[in-house]
């Protein structure tokens, strides 16, 4: 049997997890060496750089926030764009989020996913088990939010709570070392070199601004969030300020053990190295291993939202086969005809 209402079914935790989960995916372990090529090695210009990024953010959320407070229906962003611009508008921005925002963001996860998990098992990351692997994790996602809702809730608490102790270790192992060694003081006194671009400042804070990126998803789940007008503008704004800081956190510690030229130098290797350095040799493995947790349970976000994408154009009666695109499963309260659409379209763009 089938409706065409959503439950509420959510707590204050997933609504976080939602927001802290989705934004803090795979870039926070290798953006310190972009931000710090576009300041030419400057520390605390780097550290500006996350600031002003992350008040950017912290803006829009409050905004956000505010919407949030006022108005619940059906997926939050297509609700604020209804009362704010009109419904024409909402329905345009309803399609956008749910044939290309959602989708996309999922492919290039699960792809994402799959590349650093080939490189933890040493397969080929542009050969065919990549693709297959990626194909796998997208439809893993998908079905696992469309028949059990309340273990992709455990999920994305849980991937978001992993994610964070690899972050947080480097922040304060880091730190200590850096400041008992000298690593931290040199790093923030001593400049590599001038930085090539005219405003090295803004050009880091563009550089920072993707690892800023998703965190409107987690209004979808409104409908479904208990005492959505309260839980929603608390996740949005605990959410956000968590995020400035651990990202703070983790640029300081990782300034405190490996310096800033040979992290400039190294790419993506310079978060192997100073994962390595503190923790041994096996450091490089146990990075990649939480690195992959990280996107797999930024992916699962993201599939929260993308399954009810085209359920939140056709509960307002609007689209093709509204009557079909709106129905609820009885037993797992998840418009599943909208799910199934989801992982078609996210195959589409993965492919």
């Amino acid at each position: 049997m089938e409706n065409n209402k959503l439950t509420k079914k959510y707590g204050l935790p997933m609504a976080i997890a939602m927001v802290i989960g989705i934004v803090i995916g795979s870039g926070v372990f290798f953006k310190a060496e972009v931000i710090l090529n576009a300041t030419g090695g400057n520390m605390p210009l780097g550290i500006a750089a996350w600031i002003i990024g992350g008040l950017i953010m912290m803006a829009c959320t409050c905004a956000f926030s505010v919407m949030a407070s006022k108005y619940e229906y059906v997926n939050g962003i297509v609700d604020y764009s209804d009362v704010t611009c009109g419904k024409t508008f909402g329905y345009y921005v309803g399609w956008f989020m749910a044939t290309i925002y959602y989708p996309t963001l999922a492919s290039v996860l699960a792809w994402v996913s799959a590349r650093y998990f080939c490189v933890l098992v040493g397969y080929d990351i542009v050969g065919p088990e990549c693709m297959i692997i990626s194909s796998l994790f997208l439809v893993c996602a998908i079905v696992l939010n469309g028949i059990a809702p309340k273990i992709s809730e455990k999920v994305q608490v849980s991937a978001t709570v992993i994610k964070l102790i690899p972050i947080l270790l480097m922040a304060v192992i880091g730190t200590i070392y850096g400041l008992s060694t000298g690593m931290t003081v040199e790093n923030f006194t001593n400049v590599v070199m001038e930085a090539g671009k005219e405003h090295p400042l803004f050009s880091a804070i563009v550089s920072t601004a993707f690892a800023y990126e998703g965190w409107i998803i987690a209004t979808s789940i409104n409908a479904e969030l208990k005492d959505a007008k309260r839980n929603m503008p608390l996740a949005l704004v605990i959410g956000g300020l968590s995020i400035i800081l651990i990202y703070t956190l983790y640029y300081i510690g990782v300034a405190g053990v490996v310096p800033n030229e040979v992290m400039m130098a190294s790419g993506q290797e310079g978060a192997k190295l100073a994962y390595s350095t503190i923790f041994g040799p096996i450091g490089g493995t146990i990075l990649f291993v939480f690195v992959v947790i990280s996107c797999l349970g930024t992916l699962n976000g993201i599939v929260v939202g993308g399954v009810r994408g085209f359920y939140s154009v056709a509960v307002r009666n609007k689209g093709p086969k509204p009557n079909v695109l709106k129905q609820v499963d009885n037993e797992t309260n998840v418009p599943q005809s909208s799910a199934l659409i989801f992982m078609l379209v996210s195959m589409l763009w993965l492919v």
